[in-house]
């Protein structure tokens, strides 16, 4: 045989060889080791941490019903205000005249209903005697009731006048704090703008700006743990008062109010503080983070068929990732055989060794 063709035929043959060599050290090959937990639906507490700001639960935006140039302020933001404090003061002297010449149109009422008065008299003893006719007295009658109306208007009208001149004063109306100031001294106001804001004295809420996704969890328990930022030693609580119905479009956040133990340590308004509560999962999937793998971008875990031990990679859905811990709402059922460790190293449908490792209730560490 030639020299080419005796080569060719040895490299073959080593090649054959070769390749049988690697089958038979693959079918020895011994299943891969890995740890595995049974799932089982349990519920997950998480603890969420959020800033917030006193405030006064009920807040009022004050100001003039009447327009008019300010000759006087006399009160500023921070300031305690008594119920019947002046804040402000209006130029009265468009006010002072209205009431001025309604006095006069009622005290002309009054004696046009004194003379009405009189002659209705007259022509009622007139003609009770016979000397006066019917429709002389009809005509003194109808005088006497169009003076008295003519004097209830007037009346109304002192009145009117009088309540406007009251408004030149803008008054707290409740005792509070505050916390806003509109207007200067020479400044012409309109009517209804907001000249203060007022913290009315009362109950006070601490506002959460919360994300929307917080929702789909409840909390573990109604008392939320209170602490001032600038002094965490000072500490309280409170409930979930109000949440509100809409998402701030600027934010995308919820405002939700905690009301604060009126019992524990007064907060005051505008201060920063925090806000701690737990929020619960319920029938979840609690599993360390070292299961969690990916496929086709996705997260997913190994699981274990208990028939062969063979491996197999499916998609799942997570509600939550902690720091130690992944938490599932999705694509797991109860009592599978999950693998927790060795993932990385295996391929679809290998042959495992699971070694089970003891499963326990996890609970986010405060």
């Amino acid at each position: 045989m030639p020299a080419g063709p005796r080569v060719i035929a040895l490299l073959l043959t080593a090649f054959a060889l070769a390749a049988c060599g690697k089958s038979a050290t693959h079918a020895s090959r011994p299943p891969f080791a890995v740890v595995t937990q049974k799932a089982e639906p349990q519920s997950y507490d998480s603890l969420i941490t959020l800033t917030g700001t006193v405030r006064a639960q009920v807040q009022s935006d004050l100001s003039f019903r009447i327009s008019g140039r300010v000759v006087a302020r006399d009160a500023d933001v921070g300031q305690h205000v008594a119920a019947d404090a002046v804040l402000a003061r209006l130029d009265p002297t468009e006010q002072q005249a209205d009431l001025k010449a309604a006095k006069a149109g009622l005290a002309g009422a009054q004696a046009t209903q004194r003379q009405a008065d009189a002659a209705f008299a007259r022509q009622k003893t007139l003609l009770a005697n016979g000397y006066a006719t019917q429709a002389a007295f009809d005509l003194a009658q109808r005088a006497d009731r169009t003076a008295a109306g003519s004097l209830d208007a007037a009346q109304a009208q002192v009145a009117m006048a009088r309540d406007s001149l009251s408004y030149t004063e803008l008054r707290a109306g409740h005792p509070g704090v505050i916390t806003a100031r509109n207007i200067e001294v020479g400044q012409v106001a309109q009517a209804a703008q907001t000249a203060f804001t007022l913290a009315q004295d009362g109950p006070r809420d601490a506002v959460f700006a919360l994300y929307e996704s917080a929702f789909a969890r409840k909390l573990s328990s109604p008392v939320i743990a209170l602490a001032l930022v600038s002094d965490p030693s000072v500490k309280t609580s409170g409930r979930v008062r109000e949440v509100s119905p809409v998402v701030d479009v600027k934010t995308g956040t919820v405002q939700v109010k905690v009301q604060i133990d009126p019992d524990g340590p007064a907060l005051p308004l505008g201060a920063a503080v925090t806000g701690s509560g737990r929020l619960r999962l319920d029938n979840v999937f609690v599993l360390p983070w070292t299961a969690l793998s990916a496929k086709d971008g996705k997260p997913a875990l190994w699981l274990v068929d208990p028939a062969d031990d063979t491996a197999h990679l499916r998609p799942v859905k997570i509600a939550l990732y902690a720091r130690e811990w992944i938490v599932l709402n999705g694509g797991l059922k109860a009592g599978e055989s999950v693998v927790v460790e060795g993932g990385k190293f295996l391929r679809e449908g290998q042959i495992v060794a699971p070694r089970q490792t003891v499963s326990s209730k996890q609970e986010a560490a405060p």
